[in-house]
């Protein structure tokens, strides 16, 4: 590919590719589209989705970059391994290998720039006046807002070309105003953007015979226009969810959460601040929906975002589409909306047309459809004798047999752990998986814990609960049964088994 970086240092290929509405993208990112769609609208509206509600006057939570001056007006930021903290910048290292010469990389940027919607009532002289709310001859509330418009950017470079020198490409969005007038001519709404400033700068360096830690590094450029606004103000500067997609042909991504063995000392050393990089795309054959499945340690593309997700995210195929608010929990959302009352329906669908959407969908939702959002089995393990864990366990019953579960004690059941049989009581130290475990449990390596029970699992597998020895409020969590959740061989025992604490 022929050299794409003007004098000024802005790559032209990003202006081919566009800063344009985001949306799926070029071929590779397919499969991730869905995935980071709810990570760009994660938090944009909250159940009950009306602007009285209190939920809905603070939003916008997860990759946030603000104008510099205004995050640093008290002291430098602290990085993280997630953007739910407000910064100014977003870094991403990952592993790549190189699988032919001509390799190219391609990379999407996409964030959402914060539209304020105005109402304005029309005046016996022709002119305007701003209005929380206008009520129409038509019956229609319209209601004063924010909302916010995605934005992507592309920047595409071969990989010979990035390894000589670092790409630099545009990222932010131009201000703009649309008018739109109101039924009868009672009044108009005003919808403006303030200029985002930001940009992108790829890096790749080196580390061995076709092995690259590429570096993508965002920042907001711009600058309040007064670093002592409140943070509603500052917003209307800031990248909002901001997130990266990397993908491209002839190259191979590396996880950092489950790599190969012989990259592990290499993905260790890689630093993402306020960002969290997870492999996209379909997992390899065999590997089971969700969380908890072993990947094989690479990928075709890679989600860094804001929001901390296990490898091969997926949307649950149930979900009849998008909720926005935190953990989709599609069911009990769904639910509740079905309970607002018609004067609560008609504030949410005045407060945000994404509002109205969802109590459209939810109204004319088919039974069908809503049974599926009632739990599904992702995965079963034989129990009929063959090889796996279910056959592990011990000869007991399949656990959709009546007695399936008797004889089970969670509070004095025992497992053997390294030798020791280890139960309720019991102080081990936490050895999270390298490959396959989950990645909030890798923040506790190390630590020490009490197990509080010992269960058994509907596949046949055994997860052993446990409370930090240095946790403040484990006694309480013991009370009310919140536990970290550990497998046999993630845990090292400390001693023997002690007698096991009276059941709450």
């Amino acid at each position: 590919m022929p050299d794409a970086v003007a004098e000024d240092g802005v790559d032209r290929a990003a202006a081919e590719d566009g800063a344009r509405p985001a949306g799926r993208g070029p071929a590779g990112f397919e499969q991730l589209s869905a995935v980071a769609d709810a990570v760009l609208y994660e938090g944009y509206l909250l159940y009950p989705y009306r602007r009285s509600s209190p939920k809905n006057r603070v939003r916008w939570q997860f990759g946030v970059l603000l104008p510099r001056d205004w995050v640093e007006r008290d002291g430098p930021v602290v990085p993280g391994v997630s953007g739910s903290a407000d910064s100014w910048y977003q870094r991403t290292e990952c592993l790549l290998r190189i699988r032919r010469p001509d390799a190219v990389l391609r990379v999407r940027v996409r964030c959402l720039q914060m539209q304020h919607k105005q109402v304005e009532e029309a005046g016996p002289d022709g002119g305007h006046r701003p209005v929380g709310s206008l009520r129409t001859a038509d019956g229609a509330t319209h209601l004063t807002f924010d909302e916010a418009v995605p934005c992507e950017t592309g920047l595409t470079v071969a990989l010979d070309d990035l390894l000589r020198r670092e790409h630099t490409a545009p990222a932010g969005a131009p201000a703009g105003t649309e008018t739109d007038p109101l039924p009868s001519g009672a009044g108009r709404v005003v919808r403006r953007r303030e200029e985002i400033r930001a940009s992108t700068t790829l890096t790749a360096e080196p580390l061995a015979e076709n092995l690259v830690r590429l570096r993508v590094r965002t920042e907001n450029t711009g600058r309040a226009a007064d670093p002592g606004v409140p943070r509603e103000e500052a917003l209307r500067r800031a990248l909002i969810a901001t997130h990266t997609l990397v993908g491209g042909e002839g190259v191979e991504f590396v996880s950092l959460t489950d790599p190969p063995a012989e990259l592990a000392e290499q993905a260790g050393r890689c630093r993402n601040e306020f960002t969290f990089p997870v492999l996209g795309g379909e997992p390899p054959a065999g590997e089971a929906f969700g969380p908890w499945a072993s990947g094989q340690g690479t990928g075709p593309a890679l989600l860094s975002s804001p929001i901390i997700l296990p490898d091969h995210p997926r949307i649950a195929p149930e979900s009849p589409g998008d909720l926005h608010d935190a953990g989709e929990i599609d069911e009990i959302l769904t639910l509740r909306t079905m309970l607002l009352t018609d004067e609560e329906k008609a504030e949410a669908r005045a407060t945000d047309p994404r509002a109205a959407e969802i109590l459209d969908r939810v109204d004319s939702m088919p039974p069908e459809v809503f049974a599926r959002l009632h739990g599904a089995i992702r995965s079963l393990a034989p129990a009929d004798g063959a090889a796996g864990p279910a056959a592990a366990g011990a000869g007991r019953p399949a656990w959709w047999q009546e007695g399936g579960d008797d004889g089970l004690s969670p509070t004095t059941d025992t497992v053997p752990v390294a030798g020791v049989r280890v139960g309720g009581g019991s102080r081990v130290r936490l050895r999270p998986r390298a490959r396959g475990g989950d990645v909030q449990d890798m923040f506790l390596a190390g630590r020490t814990a009490r197990v509080a029970a010992v269960f058994h699992d509907v596949d046949g597998s055994v997860h052993l609960a446990v409370t930090l020895d240095d946790d403040p409020a484990a006694e309480l969590h013991t009370w009310y049964g919140r536990f970290h959740y550990f497998r046999p061989d993630e845990l090292e025992p400390l001693d023997g088994p002690e007698p096991a604490a009276s059941a709450p």
